[in-house]
């Protein structure tokens, strides 16, 4: 197989799930212009532990990690197979590089990880496992981190970083369609500088970007992106997938890094 892309998803809400604006048709025909993965490996903004973990579960289970939404939310499962061994291959590459890292058999499918996917592969056909972020993460790590997984890709395991673009939940306004400046300033300095290959920059943009700290009160959320852009073979070709704004603030820009996506 073909060496495969690695991607980096905006999740969004949880909501997203059942209102795929201009993200969910996009992402969905994606999935269905990339080759056929052997498994997907998604690193998720809401699987944070002490040390890094992977799920081994061959059937895991879906979690709803989330409160206070419609009853129609708790009620949607995506019933995909794990994958046990290319998660003891993910292991062995991230100890290999240094990492301590442990199998998880009880960790089902965050909603970072499970929402994006209904999208990508809405059959459910494909296997899923994850690998979690240690809580002291941080840019350097984080692209560290994709380093240590990118062999997969060689072996038919499509990557995913679940995140978010910008994710200040305290100014999400629900339905909102008036974006504040400050987001559409951010998100065209990372597209800059992803879509320019300057990946020294790009792991300097809670640092550099304008806006950053506004933009990610917290860091978890623009982790994932790090983690796919490092694991990618190379800087470019990037293909960037708008998908527009939701909630005021909250932007559902995905990127795929590697040569073999193209319509």
């Amino acid at each position: 197989m073909k060496r495969l892309p690695t991607l980096f998803v905006s999740h969004g809400a949880p909501t997203f799930a059942l209102e795929p604006g201009l993200a969910g048709p996009r992402l969905s025909a994606l999935g269905r212009d990339l080759p056929k993965p052997q498994a997907v490996l998604v690193v998720s903004a809401h699987w944070l532990t002490p040390s890094v973990r992977v799920s081994t579960a061959q059937r895991p289970r879906t979690i709803h990690d989330f409160s206070g939404f419609d009853r129609a939310l708790y009620e949607l499962q995506y019933p995909a197979d794990g994958h046990p061994l290319l998660a003891q291959q993910a292991l062995d590459c991230l100890r290999a590089a240094g990492w301590q890292a442990e199998p998880e058999a009880a960790r089902g499918l965050d909603h970072g990880a499970w929402v994006p996917l209904k999208f990508l592969y809405p059959a459910a056909d494909v296997p899923i496992f994850q690998v979690s972020m240690p809580h002291h993460f941080n840019a350097e790590s984080a692209w560290a981190l994709g380093r240590a997984l990118r062999p997969l890709a060689a072996d038919g395991v499509l990557i995913l970083g679940s995140g978010s673009l910008t994710h200040n939940l305290s100014e999400a306004v629900i339905g909102s369609r008036h974006t504040p400046d400050y987001v559409h300033e951010f998100v065209a300095w990372v597209q800059g500088a992803v879509v320019s290959g300057d990946s020294a920059r790009l792991r300097q943009t809670l640092d550099l970007a304008p806006h950053a700290a506004r933009a990610h009160p917290t860091p978890e959320h623009f982790w994932p992106l790090l983690v796919a852009a490092g694991a990618a073979a190379d800087a470019l070709p990037v293909t960037v997938i708008k998908g527009g704004v939701e909630h005021n603030v909250v932007s559902m820009d995905s990127y795929v890094f590697g040569a073999a996506y193209g319509r």
